[in-house]
């Protein structure tokens, strides 16, 4: 339907007539020859003239002088139908028809056939045709919702409008709800001004997103004109039409409706669904990758974000019924196009980082040396790179879960860095001891990101990640540690002999001397990194010394030799503390592996022993049976009945101690020797 310009008479004032008072200046001019004397007023002269007595003559009082008001108040003016048109006063001119429709129809008269209605026919076509201007006047002032800024003038011809529109759906109503047997309702009955209305809402949101894409009024170059191609101009201008229309709609013309029109919805689900309509177009007509990219910002995140959850909307919508603008088929099309070519790009960055780290670490240079310690940007980069790709994967299909999917390129990343290091680290260059110290820091690095990131990363993918980097841990690490522990070898056969009983060569003190010399190779190396490989060395060497302990390669045969030993041991486990935890290692629960060992070896009670070992299994549920066996063989006095009682003690004992453990695991670390059989 179109519409002509509706043109806005200014109101015209209409007057009334007054009959104005006669004044002074008309005085009735007299003959001068009269009876009586004469008397000066205001400078002149009227004659007063003596009536005779006339028998039954009762002269009448003179009437008072009119008081004329300055300003005479103005009477009410009725406009007429077509005078209510020009002035936009549609509820007025409604109402007249209505009257007059009500005249039309009232009357009835009795015939042959019952009661029926006495019309002038040409009273009803001139109704009808009043009605079909009303109407016309009507859709205009709708249609013209649009077309100018808002104005407090063009918001009451609105919704003066809608008024009408409510009027006239009453009337239908009331002819609707008529008794059977009466009168017919008028041929323009009903008028169905509600669908009507509707309709024509539809056709304006139409017209308004088509005239979008050609359009730029409004809309500013640098938005819309810089973007790259044509189908991204077309998605901007209608995604902006789009929110300047349904919020002017929030702001302005939602005031003319009254709530059951709801209109904020009606609008918003009209642009809703026009949009929707043109961004399925474009999904299935075959996009490349940089506008798939750009319609799934709008689907995603511009559309529900900046526009439906606008301030302005808050309250006013109902986004759930709203829908996605793309059906799930068309959706999950453009967003495996688009995943499928962001992790090709991951991928393909990842390599060539890695192959540039390949290239100089084949070359023979060394890493560079950042506040004096070996440095490589490999880590930094790889992480910048996934956070920037989850951060643009997270914006354009608006799914944490979504983009969790550019994680697996980390994870296979890790795989390649991992083989990759461990060739290289087999090649034993020059710089191969610099190389691994600034890789040590990467892979501290990606382990940090992995434990940050852990409830946001699938389990799968994390667990994956953190084994990768276990590997790598232990590629770099023990790089450093290999060496130590062989050069300490001959001195840890020394430990838990008859020479180290009698104190007659400090093995303790010569194993804490060479691994001293050792750690001074790695003032280069970050302190995190350090702290690290302290950790692994206080370990090794503590499952180191406590397997020499255990191998039965002595048997304490008295009180003295056990108390003599738990002493020793005593201070080992002393000496090894104090050296790690000032050199630097965390694992301070290390330090209560030995003493609790030293206690076993001196108790003599068996009571005493067996509440000892219900302790230890209590504070390392690793400890096996194997591993207690092995320790009481150290006690040549203990008989085969007080073995089996503590082995029951245990038994009984070691489903109410496991749960209370706090220590991670030791013991499972140590080789405990052949199994201890005992007589039955």
């Amino acid at each position: 339907m179109k519409f002509s310009v509706l043109h806005v008479l200014p109101r015209r004032p209409r007057k009334t007539k007054e009959m104005g008072a006669v004044g002074h200046d008309q005085a009735t001019v007299l003959s001068p020859v009269m009876e009586g004397s004469a008397k000066t007023v205001h400078g002149r002269f009227r004659h007063k003239l003596k009536m005779p007595q006339i028998l039954g003559f009762v002269p009448r009082p003179r009437s008072p002088k009119p008081i004329v008001e300055s300003n005479p108040p103005q009477t009410e003016v009725v406009l007429d139908f077509m005078e209510n048109l020009k002035e936009n006063r549609l509820v007025e001119a409604c109402q007249q028809l209505l009257l007059r429709e009500d005249q039309l129809f009232g009357q009835e008269t009795m015939t042959i056939e019952g009661l029926v209605q006495v019309c002038n026919e040409d009273d009803k076509d001139t109704l009808q045709k009043d009605y079909e201007t009303l109407l016309l006047h009507l859709w205009m002032a709708v249609h013209t919702t649009f077309s100018s800024t808002p104005s407090g003038e063009h918001l009451e011809i609105l919704r003066s409008a809608v008024e009408t529109i409510r009027l006239l759906e009453e009337k239908d109503q009331q002819w609707e709800g008529r008794p059977e047997g009466s009168s017919e309702a008028p041929v323009w009955r009903p008028h169905q001004c509600r669908h009507t209305h509707d309709n024509l809402l539809e056709k304006m949101v139409d017209s308004q997103m088509r005239n979008a894409t050609v359009e730029e009024d409004n809309i500013s170059v640098s938005s819309v004109d810089n973007l790259s191609t044509s189908m991204k101009r077309e998605v901007c201008r209608m995604g902006k039409r789009l929110k300047e229309d349904v919020l002017r709609v929030a702001r302005d013309i939602r005031d003319c409706y009254p709530p059951d029109f709801d209109v904020c919805n009606l609008y918003v689900r009209l642009y809703h669904q026009k949009f929707s309509a043109k961004l399925t177009e474009l999904a299935r007509s075959g996009l490349d990758v940089d506008d798939c990219n750009y319609l799934l910002c709008w689907v995603n995140n511009y559309y529900p974000n900046d526009i439906l959850k606008h301030k302005d909307l808050e309250g006013h919508i109902n986004m759930e019924s709203l829908g996605t603008l793309l059906s799930e088929k068309d959706l999950t099309t453009l967003e495996e196009q688009y995943l499928l070519q962001k992790e090709s790009r991951v991928r393909t960055w990842f390599s060539k980082a890695l192959s540039k780290e390949e290239e100089g670490w084949l070359s023979g240079k060394s890493p560079e040396l950042i506040d004096g310690y070996c440095f490589c940007p490999l880590a930094i980069d790889i992480i910048q790179a996934v956070d920037g790709a989850m951060r643009e994967a997270r914006t354009i299909l608006g799914s944490e879960a979504k983009a969790q999917r550019i994680l697996c390129q980390l994870d296979s990343f890790l795989m390649s860095y991992k083989r990759s290091l461990e060739e290289f680290v087999k090649t034993r260059r020059e710089n191969t001891q610099a190389v691994v110290k600034a890789n040590l820091v990467n892979i501290e690095q990606f382990r940090d990101f992995i434990v940050r990131r852990e409830e946001s990363i699938p389990e799968e993918i994390r667990t994956s990640c953190m084994s990768t980097l276990a590997d790598l841990r232990d590629c770099g690490y023990g790089y450093f540690t290999r060496p130590i522990h062989e050069e300490l070898r001959v001195q840890y056969h020394k430990l838990w002999t008859q020479a180290w009983l009698t104190g007659g060569q400090m093995v303790l003190d010569e194993v804490l001397g060479t691994l001293d010399r050792h750690m001074q190779q790695f003032t280069d190396l970050k302190p995190i990194c350090v702290e690290e490989l302290l950790g692994r060395l206080h370990m090794e060497m503590m499952v180191e010394y406590v397997k020499r302990m255990m191998k039965r390669k002595m048997r304490l045969k008295d009180k003295e030799q056990q108390e003599a030993a738990a002493k020793l041991l005593a201070e080992d486990s002393s000496k090894l503390s104090t050296y790690f935890t000032e050199a630097g290692s965390k694992i301070s629960w290390l330090s209560e592996v030995l003493p609790k060992m030293a206690e076993v070896v001196r108790l003599q009670d068996p009571g005493s022993i067996q509440l000892e070992i219900v302790t230890l299994a209590m504070d390392f549920p690793d400890l096996s049976w194997r591993h207690i066996s092995a320790l009481l063989s150290l006690k040549a006095n203990l008989s085969t009945a007080d073995v089996r009682g503590i082995k029951e003690s245990l038994e009984v004992n070691r489903p109410s101690v496991t749960s209370s453990n706090t220590n991670p695991p030791f013991f499972s670390k140590v080789p405990a020797g052949k199994f201890w059989h005992m007589p039955s």
